[in-house]
């Protein structure tokens, strides 16, 4: 089942009760998205737009049957080709609609966003720019105030 998929995805990503590891973590959010959940299509594209680690690898499709990959779409990304026809194929198998989503991943990719998980901060930034917290390995801090 997916929410089983997605359970283990975050225990691997985040070391709880099991080994850490960002391939297997992966692996478990492509087996999630392929048995049709909603969020980790999106998130495992997401990912890949970003070259999170091993998503690329993970999340690759050799050719993504329906997948509309016309030149308008697709400008503008920083993105290989065989790399946007995957994140394409998951943001429709999520059910987005994957040229709005396109251009809102681009637009976090240049502009950056709120990452801080401090709710009274406003800094706006790229995601490899705010610190991983060293307790819950989860939570994202632009500083050392914002953490505290």
């Amino acid at each position: 089942m997916a929410s089983h998929d997605v359970a283990s995805n975050i225990c691997l990503a985040l070391g709880r009760g099991v080994t850490r590891s960002k391939q297997m973590a992966m692996r478990w959010q492509r087996k999630a998205a392929e048995n049709g959940h909603d969020e980790a299509c999106l998130k495992l594209a997401a990912y890949m737009y970003e070259d999170a680690p091993y998503a690329r690898q993970v999340g690759h499709v050799e050719e993504a049957a329906g997948v509309a990959t016309s030149a308008g779409a697709t400008e503008g990304h920083d993105v290989p080709p065989d790399v946007m026809i995957g994140v394409l194929h998951w943001l429709q198998k999520g059910g987005a609609d994957p040229v709005a989503d396109l251009d809102v991943l681009r637009r976090v990719a240049l502009e950056g966003f709120k990452y801080c998980h401090n709710d009274g901060c406003e800094v706006v930034g790229l995601l490899k720019d705010f610190k991983v917290c060293p307790q819950c390995k989860t939570a994202r801090y632009c500083s050392a105030a914002c953490q505290k």
